[in-house]
């Protein structure tokens, strides 16, 4: 029997934005699984529950049987023994991007050989997005129009 190859995707998800679900999509060729994992920061406080943002996550990829949604609130890397994910998948915006996730990546792997961490570029268009800057747009009332997924976008702007 081939192994499945999991990945697990990482992140806080308040919200999910297009860019984030643009990584998800172009990976999934490439992993039998992913697990979009809404990390608990006890750092931040959300606009979203934990709930809330791993809803709006499964109606983007409602019918996308690759993909699982789940929670987590340890070391990402301990979640990925867990889950049996052999895969990291991050994504990268922009250069500060690569510089913090390359410090994260070095030391999981320190830590745990057996999981790879896999970077995607973001797609050129979607680079200026981040959820705190959907947040931000949230907060006053803007027009989140190509900045989060379609399927949630009425959900989130009411």
């Amino acid at each position: 029997m081939k192994h499945m190859k999991r990945a697990v995707f990482p992140g806080s998800f308040d919200p999910i934005t297009i860019g984030h679900e643009d990584i998800i999509r172009r990976a999934l060729p490439l992993f039998d699984e992913i697990v979009i994992a809404v990390g608990y920061n006890s750092t931040k406080s959300g606009m979203f529950s934990i709930e809330e943002r791993m809803q709006l996550i499964a109606d983007v990829f409602a019918g996308e049987e690759k993909i699982k949604v789940d929670k987590y609130q340890k070391l990402t890397i301990d979640y990925c023994h867990d889950v049996e994910a052999q895969y990291l998948l991050r994504g990268l915006r922009t250069a500060a991007d690569f510089e913090f996730e390359r410090g994260i990546g070095q030391v999981n792997r320190m830590m745990a050989d057996d999981v790879e961490t896999v970077f995607m570029l973001t797609a050129p268009e979607f680079t200026p997005i981040s959820s705190s800057i959907v947040r931000d747009i949230i907060r006053h009332k803007g027009n989140l129009t190509g900045l989060v997924p379609s399927q949630i976008l009425a959900k989130i702007s009411s």
